[in-house]
């Protein structure tokens, strides 16, 4: 039995699980079960979470042992080395199907290897969620006050003479889907994984008798697989008990918590001290947000930073919890792209700390009435879409790439900066509209859709086409305008100088619709880095009946009715003929 606690600093929050775990070989020649569980300590559980995991290998398949070994120790090492951003359900998606791509590429190498696959099914404890993927016919339940739930499906065909014939598995086709699904968890919950060779030979009613009767989860496992045996199992019997002691109350994050109980600074002046760091400069103010230059000594000198904060008057609870999931992100983005967050223990206020650059934004640059030629482009672009595509593999939308978002340094190194309306697919935060500003967002967005990797590319194409011809490819967006796509202008026709292959380009980042954009930030870049030596062909041109649906209605109508009166024309003149 293994017992686990997690303590988020000084407060009590905390996830306490014990876990017991079984596997025999029943009434088979051998065991082709495997089970097995990490259990991190400190900010790895917070972040991630704790690992629970059981697999079946194929049953008459010499390797299945080897599948679903495999798959289970390739699942608890790699989930926990992908970025804590992408979230519970991403991660597990990216591993599990990794997994299966090499067990079906064994396969097609290797004549030995075909068919070996395997049945997974894992939980991940994060706080007070579960987290659980599943393909196969192991399965997982939940015991709740004395009541037992089957929270899997099985993934099995029906078959006349055999009993269980796989449809899903890991290694069985290289189409792989898992099931995915999430929930609350509460003290005295347990879960319960197990193989077809416990499950199939118990009942739901023996199965909540003899959790209930053994409150140690690993006397309630060997109870279980024991039960399974005496009932005549003939495959082997394998299950893992995860009782849960303790769980997180909703505060259980405790950098939001943190965040909640820090006052606002005062507002500050030039030459006023703060933490023990001094006001140089107010940078910018907005209507919810304020950034200063700051200083702070240091054996080597002053070192310049960027403080970021809130006004006093927009210190709601919902501008704190942004604030904080702005720093928690751009913790996490370690990329000479972004400007990198400095812990300063001595913080006693609301508010974070980043390194300062010296050097202008785009904006202001295009400002000054800098020409930005189509060389300068390229270059920028090519920092730009690096910098995203980092930012994407991490599963974090910027959302709002603009000029005014994007700094260039006094030794031509570009930055992006703000991430405020920035969102992971592991923390993304309520709202009720899209973030961003009107005319660089993707015509999508005014319809509800949800941003994505596409409208961020979509917003590249618009800051480097408002950079080349300080216009917009649909014209200016006011905030609150309904806003109808056509096709976009030609950069030509306000830089004539705009090279044919850059043009292209940028027509195909600013398209209206997502499938004739780019995919990726690497595609995009691809084409940027070959430029004129590999040009991209022009892109096809959109339909009118994709551009303007209600035109293209009345064009073919008004086509229709003088068909129509041509054709009654002539009927009439026949007729008149005839008489």
């Amino acid at each position: 039995m293994k017992t686990f606690e997690e303590n988020s600093g000084h407060h009590r929050s905390q996830l306490e699980v014990t876990m017991g775990g079984t596997s025999r070989i029943g009434g088979r020649a051998d065991n082709q079960d495997f089970l097995a569980s990490t259990l991190p300590q400190g900010e790895t559980l917070e972040q991630k979470g704790a690992l629970f995991a059981i697999a079946d290998g194929v049953g008459g398949h010499a390797l299945g042992r080897e599948a679903a070994e495999f798959s289970v120790r390739s699942l608890l090492s790699d989930y926990y080395s992908t970025p804590e951003t992408l979230g519970v359900g991403r991660s597990l998606d990216l591993v599990l199907n990794a997994t299966n791509r090499w067990l079906v590429a064994q396969g097609r190498r290797c004549r030995e290897y075909t068919g070996m696959a395997t049945t997974l099914t894992a939980v991940v404890l994060r706080g007070s969620r579960f987290h659980l993927a599943h393909v196969g016919d192991s399965r997982a339940y939940l015991w709740r006050n004395g009541q037992l739930t089957q929270l899997t499906e099985d993934h099995v065909w029906p078959h006349p003479e055999l009993t269980n014939v796989l449809s899903r598995a890991v290694g069985l086709d290289e189409h792989f889907k898992l099931d995915h699904l999430e929930g609350e968890i509460q003290s005295g919950d347990r879960i319960l994984l197990a193989t077809d060779g416990t499950w199939s030979a118990l009942s739901k009613a023996q199965i909540e008798n003899l959790l209930a009767s053994n409150p140690d989860p690993q006397a309630a496992a060997d109870a279980l697989v024991d039960q399974a045996e005496t009932e005549g199992s003939r495959d082997n019997c394998s299950c893992l008990v995860v009782a849960i002691t303790s769980v997180p109350g909703p505060g259980f994050d405790h950098w939001l918590e943190t965040a909640l109980q820090r006052p606002l600074p005062p507002t500050l002046g030039v030459g006023q001290n703060i933490d023990g760091l001094t006001v140089e400069a107010l940078l910018h103010q907005s209507r919810v947000t304020l950034l200063y230059r700051v200083s702070r000594p240091t054996p080597q000198g002053p070192e310049k930073l960027v403080l970021k904060t809130l006004r006093s008057a927009s210190g709601d609870d919902g501008a704190r919890t942004a604030l904080s999931h702005e720093e928690w992100l751009a913790r996490r983005v370690v990329n000479h792209a972004f400007p990198q967050v400095v812990s300063h223990p001595e913080r006693s206020y609301l508010y974070y700390l980043m390194t300062w650059h010296e050097g202008e934004t785009l904006a202001s640059r295009l400002q000054r009435g800098h020409r930005f030629d189509p060389e300068e482009i390229m270059t920028l672009g090519s920092g730009l879409l690096k910098g995203l595509g980092y930012l994407h593999r991490l599963g974090i939308l910027h959302r709002d790439i603009k000029p005014d978002n994007l700094h260039i340094d006094t030794e031509g190194h570009l930055h992006i900066l703000d991430l405020g309306v920035a969102a992971s697919e592991g923390n993304l935060l309520a709202e009720i509209n899209n973030p961003g500003t009107p005319s660089y967002m993707a015509p999508e967005l005014f319809t509800g859709i949800s941003c994505s990797e596409s409208s961020d590319l979509y917003a590249v194409g618009v800051t480097l086409y408002n950079l080349l011809t300080r216009k917009y490819p649909y014209g200016e967006i006011e905030p609150f305008q309904h806003p109808h796509f056509g096709s976009p202008v030609p950069p030509t026709r306000y830089r004539p100088d705009t090279p044919e292959w850059l043009e292209n380009i940028l027509l195909m980042a600013c398209a209206p619709h997502p499938k004739h954009r780019f995919e990726t930030s690497d595609e995009f870049l691809v084409a940027l880095e070959r430029g004129a030596h590999r040009p991209l062909t022009r892109p096809r041109s959109i339909p009118l009946v994709e551009r303007h649906p209600a035109m293209a209605l009345k064009i073919f109508a008004g086509l229709s009715l003088f068909a129509n009166l041509v054709s009654l024309y002539y009927f009439s003149r026949l007729l008149t003929g005839l008489r």
